[in-house]
């Protein structure tokens, strides 16, 4: 069995240069027992991962029992009309989601992960009716869902303002290569975020593995 990640920059592996800011998929082969094969790129969308022919090269090496997780929106969201989020977004969700299911693999879709923006002690939610769309989605479709969106939000208020930036990319000037000047990233995860979240991930697919084991409903979403 092997996983399969198909997302954006928040998932993407880590690109050499740019250590340690790293997408949570990066980490997750500490976290579990099978293969991590992480096809995430930075600035994807549901759109551009498919004429990348990246979905496809993902979908040429699932093999039935293999598990995809799929995790888009930061991306989508800035692209109103062609990717409306009960319109070309969830809809090509519902294709990747039948495409993996052709293939004998099961789905996994993700909500996005929040971006760490803070008002007064609380998150302030980015990403509009995306999250609520893949909620729905996952539960038309009967598919597992691992709730990222109520997860980091979650996090970085249990953890406030000051601890909760050290999980993002906040750089000192010549603490990293890549930006001397340093650097304020409230979207993109360092190697400590990464790993958190991926942590929740690997427990989140537990979870769901023991569920389907027992041949119980499924659809529901998996947030703590």
């Amino acid at each position: 069995m092997t996983y399969h990640l198909a997302g954006d920059s928040t998932v993407a592996p880590m690109r050499p240069g740019e250590e340690p800011m790293s997408g949570w998929g990066h980490a997750l082969d500490g976290f579990v027992d099978a293969p991590v094969r992480n096809l995430a790129f930075g600035g994807a969308t549901v759109l551009s991962f498919t004429e990348t022919g990246t979905w496809e090269r993902l979908l040429t090496e699932v093999t039935p029992g293999d598990t995809v997780l799929i995790q888009f929106g930061h991306n989508d969201q800035k692209h109103p009309g062609v990717l409306d989020a009960r319109g070309g977004y969830t809809e090509r969700l519902r294709g990747f989601v039948a495409d993996v299911r052709d293939r004998g693999g099961e789905p996994v879709l993700c909500t996005s992960c929040e971006r760490r923006w803070f008002a007064g002690e609380r998150i302030t939610p980015t990403h509009g009716d995306y999250p609520n769309a893949v909620r729905d989605l996952a539960a038309a479709l009967d598919v597992p869902l691992i709730d990222l969106t109520v997860f980091t939000t979650w996090l970085y208020e249990h953890l406030g303002d000051e601890g909760s930036a050290r999980l993002l990319s906040h750089y000192a000037p010549g603490e990293t290569a890549a930006w001397p000047d340093g650097l304020t990233d409230d979207t993109h995860f360092r190697w400590e975020g990464a790993q958190i979240i991926a942590r929740f991930v690997a427990r989140s697919l537990r979870a769901i593995e023991r569920r389907d084991g027992d041949q119980p409903a499924r659809g529901s979403s998996i947030t703590a």
